[in-house]
């Protein structure tokens, strides 16, 4: 330690609960990577073939209904759910997500990733064949239940099948895969839907899926499996599992998503799911022999306000993601598929964002505080430069070179935070903060899709009302009920009609990022109360790991011993 370091308040490296070593730190510092077993080229391609595909099927699911709603809504007359179409499958995805590696580490990730597959498939078919809203949601949340695997059983097989040089670029190319379904999803949707229906959209996934899996699962050499160190009965495994821990933590999100993507906000819901995050926390910290989210996580400030920090931007970030295509349709009259279209340069800023943070810049070891605070404070610039381009004769290179530029800002966002966190956190549980952050990203998907769409919701049909009152049509609420499930129909209306949709879903977009930028000022102050003072970290001592060991696995650098 430096004498500087040695001037730096003890609050820098304080932990914000009293508890110090857990169950899950000692765990860490016992963990042993085997030797990389070399696979064959053509093995490994088909593999990662599989894997990209179950990516993109994922992703696809989030960005297709961007483009897909209006006919579902009309069809099964669920206007005013229509923000739950995404958050029944994304809430599943996010709450499966955490004990997916202890899944993994009971039945081995191929027997894993084939049964979720499996479970999957049954979601789609279901969510296909709904005739009502109420099947429609569940075949969502199935369908993400079953998706939850596809990301643990991708980190991990990256992890034990390519050594530690290659890694970096491995997991740049799971993130492509992310890009491109996201990107990919609402264009092939668009565009199918009108020849073949929505209903074929879904379940035409399924013998993709389904092949992509067994493939994946005859490829995955079978010594592969996660070993932490639990010699039990598959029994016991399965008694490990924290599911109180489970189940508190999917009550909290629900409750809150729920309220916070309806068209008013209940705030006895509010208080309900802030009295279960509690006792969350509670049993995570005092109960659960193997918590989710390990009490280390919720000590360290690094991993707190960084995973916040994380949450909040992706969150504006989703609201881009989320109604871009719904802003070409309902403003610029642009068909779905064209709309979709939109999602690539903004998807195509983010992986050249992450890719050139990675690869020029994050190549050593240490802080990388100041290049994470000018990129919060470049996407809260860049967001609002969004919104004030959603307007009905706004130049369109201009919003989409804006769009490219806030994807770009976010990629390398993401790459500088996980790089920081690193750093701020000793070495013996990096392999805990690397998924937990990945969680933390995922975390951003459910409440994107909840806070932006419940406010979107509000925010237009209070325009739309205000509109209709102003032209002498104040009592036109089943248009207006139409209207908030089907950006679609505004292009079928015609005079002041049509003139009043138009300005209504440019005000409820244009608020709703301007909400976004306001957010990502809160998280700039989050992210800039992480710190930059690393935790002393003996790397000498026996059961301690190469600080920098992993962040250049993140930056594709290869590891020294």
């Amino acid at each position: 330690m430096t004498q500087s370091d040695r001037n730096i308040p003890d609050s820098e490296r304080r932990p914000l609960l009293s508890r110090t070593s857990t169950a899950y730190e000692s765990e860490a510092r016992s963990i042993k990577q085997d030797e990389q077993r070399p696979i064959s080229a053509l093995r490994s391609t088909a593999l990662g073939v599989s894997v990209f595909v179950l990516i993109f099927i994922l992703t696809c699911n989030v960005s297709l209904m961007t483009t897909i709603q209006s006919p579902i809504a009309e069809e099964l007359n669920a206007s005013s759910e229509v923000t739950w179409f995404n958050s029944a499958y994304l809430i599943a995805v996010t709450s499966l997500t955490p004990i997916s590696g202890k899944l993994c580490q009971i039945f081995t990730p191929p027997v894993y990733l084939l049964a979720s597959i499996v479970i999957q498939s049954i979601g789609i078919l279901t969510t296909s064949q709904a005739r009502s809203t109420h099947v429609f949601l569940a075949g969502r949340a199935v369908t993400g239940i079953g998706s939850a695997a596809v990301t643990p059983v991708a980190f991990i097989l990256v992890t034990k099948l390519t050594p530690p040089k290659r890694r970096g670029i491995f997991f740049g190319l799971i993130n492509t895969g992310y890009t491109t379904g996201l990107a990919c999803g609402a264009i092939v949707a668009g565009a199918l839907e009108p020849l073949v229906g929505w209903r074929t959209v879904f379940w035409i996934q399924i013998p993709v899926s389904v092949t992509a899996a067994i493939v994946a699962f005859l490829m995955i050499p079978r010594e592969e499996k996660v070993d932490l160190g639990d010699d039990g009965s598959m029994a016991r495994k399965l008694a490990r599992i924290d599911y109180f821990g489970v189940l508190t933590l999917v009550i909290t999100l629900v409750l809150l998503l729920y309220t916070l993507s309806s068209p008013k906000i209940d705030f006895r819901a509010v208080a309900l799911s802030v009295g279960m995050l509690i006792l969350f926390v509670f049993v995570e910290f005092r109960w659960a022999v193997e918590p989710i989210v390990p009490p280390s996580v919720m000590q360290s400030r690094a991993n707190l306000f960084s995973g916040i920090a994380t949450v909040g931007v992706m969150t504006a970030r989703w609201g881009i993601l989320f109604y871009t295509p719904v802003f070409a349709i309902a403003v610029r009259g642009w068909k779905p598929s064209a709309a979709g279209a939109l999602l690539v340069p903004t998807n195509a800023g983010f992986a050249t964002g992450g890719l050139i943070a990675g690869f020029f810049h994050i190549r050593r070891t240490g802080s990388f505080y100041t290049p994470t605070v000018i990129c919060f404070a470049l996407f809260a610039v860049v967001q609002f430069v969004v919104s004030q381009l959603c307007t009905p004769d706004s130049a369109i290179w201009l919003y989409i070179g804006a769009l490219f530029l806030n994807g770009f800002v976010v990629g390398a966002l993401l790459n500088y935070s996980l790089a920081h966190l690193l750093h701020m956190t000793p070495s013996s549980m990096h392999v805990i903060v690397i998924p937990f952050n990945a969680t933390f990203r995922s975390f951003s998907g459910s409440f994107g899709s909840a806070i932006a769409g419940g406010y979107f919701l509000r925010t237009l049909y209070g325009n739309l009302h205000r509109g209709f009152k102003s032209i002498g049509m104040p009592h036109n609420g089943e248009l207006v009920r139409k209207l908030l499930g089907s950006p679609l129909l505004v292009q079928k209306l015609e005079g002041d009609e049509r003139l009043v949709a138009i300005d209504a879903y440019a005000g409820a977009i244009k608020a709703t990022f301007l909400a976004g930028v306001g957010l990502a000022l809160i998280m700039l102050v989050i992210q800039a109360g992480v710190g930059w003072v690393a935790p002393d970290d003996e790397d000498d001592k026996p059961g301690r790991s190469d600080r920098g060991g992993l962040q250049r696995v993140v930056s594709g650098e290869p590891a020294t011993s």
